[in-house]
């Protein structure tokens, strides 16, 4: 399965992003809200960076209370690591783990198509396997 397989069961318009210009305290506020981890960070509707809750705890680390007012686009994580639609679930994993990152914006041709977690590519994983797993055992019972 590859990740245009995985993106295409959800409406774009579902994707929860931020402008790189938006103050953390109200990006904290949406992602405590949609109850998430990190969003695609835009800058003239292309991604400029991923905004997570990793980048809020240095921030407040670093800089304390007074950084909630700084600029999305000063604290992101950037530049977003990104994958295309046609990437493999199992090269997205990889890439996951190799760049110890958990969510990748899927773009394609300067546009972000999607978003995916490494919980949405585990459970892709878990659910071909049981598919497969499945399909072994009907055939074993009818052969």
């Amino acid at each position: 399965m590859d990740v245009a397989q995985l993106i295409a069961r959800r409406a774009s318009a579902q994707i929860v992003t931020c402008d790189v210009d938006m103050i953390m305290r109200d990006a904290l506020s949406l992602l405590a809200n949609r109850r998430i981890g990190a969003m695609p960070v835009l800058r003239n509707g292309e991604v400029a960076g991923i905004f997570s809750e990793r980048d809020v705890i240095y921030c407040l680390e670093r800089e304390g209370e007074a950084s909630l007012n700084k600029p999305v686009g000063e604290v992101m994580t950037a530049p977003a690591i990104t994958i295309a639609p046609s990437s493999r679930i199992e090269d997205a994993l990889e890439m996951m783990t190799r760049r110890r990152v958990r969510h990748l914006p899927v773009v394609e041709d300067g546009a972000m198509r999607g978003f995916v977690s490494i919980g949405d590519l585990v459970k892709a994983q878990v659910d071909a396997i049981a598919g497969e797993a499945e399909a072994m055992r009907t055939y074993i019972q009818t052969a």
